[in-house]
């Protein structure tokens, strides 16, 4: 059986808990800085009864108390009372007919100005319709409604020899700008806060689907790993039970020993996931993280049934930061373990080396390759999405003589 094992000057670092590059990117779902918590916003009918209570209380008491001053007589009176009243409950049709709603309390609002007792209180109801008519979206309706009653209004007093101040009319025109400018105002600020809240939303959505990522990444690397070179070791086990029992029981002490290494990885995630971790976003993990120190074991899993792993190491004692290495060997991780599932090689090799401020990771078999329009599946996305958190890039060469993978890591991460 192959065993090859070259290793020149890896540097055994210790076990540090080094952050993943990829474990980053969603460790918060919430956006820095941002309450995504809904904010308080008063109940439906909180907003549609207090503009009637308020124009109630504004407009039929004083009203009453004018007509009372003024001597005015009773029916006369009450119909100014049943004008006012009517205009004050007719914002209880507001939300569902906004249009509507302040066109006839604009009618209502332009009669009364002829009706005793004259001076009466100001029309707070038809300013309460047309703000809601703004902000509701019938602007049209607020616009042409209020604009024809007010010049009807204008024009009546002028043939029925009606004296209106012209400071009155400047007045009463300027209070309606100012109206329709309090709800244009009110509606850019309410579709201001949707579309925030909205890209708030979309930002957490987001982080939520990195996390998910980031998980199945994880996941996928630990199982992989592990149930490869369990189903590597075991087929060893099989091969050799009657010719070499002591090898045999050799390669189910290492099913044992891979097992347990798996679920204990296995546990550390799910601890993370059950915020085990205290809430930190730098706590370290349950299970310290790989380093390239742990390259020759690794291969030393990999080798056998066929298959020759060696290790080509030309760092010659120098080793990059923990989070770097962690990437790097859970890259060599799983193109080994695609090596094994699906290359069908008889020798492969990984080589260790620094370019520049680059760490270059090559991993290289003589398997049969796979066709170049094949869909990228998770293991290779899974690759990539790595090399590329950690600001890198990964790029595969495939054909009929093997596969090659290389990634090229910044020496010291990704500082962007």
């Amino acid at each position: 059986m192959g065993h090859t094992v070259t290793r020149r000057s890896i540097v055994r670092m210790p076990g540090t808990a080094g952050s993943d590059p990829g474990s980053r990117a969603a460790r918060r779902l919430d956006p820095p800085g941002e309450d995504l918590s809904p904010r308080f916003r008063p109940p439906p009918a909180l907003v549609l009864l207090v503009p009637v209570f308020v124009a109630l209380i504004a407009q039929v008491p004083a009203t009453i108390a004018v007509a009372w001053w003024q001597h005015v007589p009773l029916p006369q009176a009450m119909t100014g009372v049943a004008v006012a009243a009517a205009s004050a409950l007719m914002l209880l049709a507001a939300r569902r007919l906004p249009g509507p709603t302040v066109a006839v309390i604009a009618v209502l609002a332009a009669a009364d100005l002829f009706l005793p007792p004259v001076g009466g209180p100001p029309p707070v109801a038809l300013a309460f319709a047309i703000v809601g008519a703004v902000v509701r979206g019938a602007r049209l309706w607020a616009l042409i409604s209020v604009g024809v009653a007010w010049l009807v209004a204008v024009l009546g007093a002028e043939f029925a020899g009606v004296d209106w101040h012209p400071g009155r009319v400047a007045a009463a025109t300027v209070a309606l700008a100012v109206c329709f400018a309090i709800g244009e105002g009110l509606r850019a600020r309410i579709r201001g806060a949707q579309e925030r809240r909205a890209q708030l939303a979309a930002r957490r959505r987001a982080a939520e689907q990195e996390e998910r990522t980031r998980i199945a990444r994880e996941l996928h690397d630990v199982l992989a790993h592990s149930l490869s070179q369990i189903a590597v070791q075991s087929g060893m086990g099989l091969h050799l039970f009657d010719r070499e029992p002591e090898r045999a029981r050799e390669a189910l002490a290492n099913i044992r020993t891979l097992s347990a290494t798996g679920l204990d990885e296995v546990r550390g995630v799910l601890a993370f996931l059950r915020g085990e971790d205290g809430g930190a976003p730098d706590t370290a993990p349950l299970t310290p993280q790989p380093q390239l120190a742990q390259l020759p074991a690794l291969i030393a899993g990999r080798t056998g049934l066929g298959l020759t792993v060696t290790l080509d190491d030309r760092l010659d004692g120098g080793a990059p930061p923990s989070a770097v290495q962690t990437t790097a060997y859970r890259i060599a991780q799983e193109a080994l373990t695609n090596v094994v599932r699906h290359s069908a090689a008889s020798r492969a090799t990984v080589t260790v080396s620094r370019d520049g401020e680059d760490l270059v990771l090559t991993i290289a078999d003589d398997g049969a390759g796979f066709p170049a329009q094949a869909p990228e599946r998770g293991g290779m996305r899974g690759m990539r999405e790595r090399a590329e958190l950690a600001g890198g890039v990964l790029t595969v060469r495939t054909g009929a003589g093997g596969t090659t993978v290389v990634a090229r890591i910044p020496w010291e991460g990704d500082v962007s």
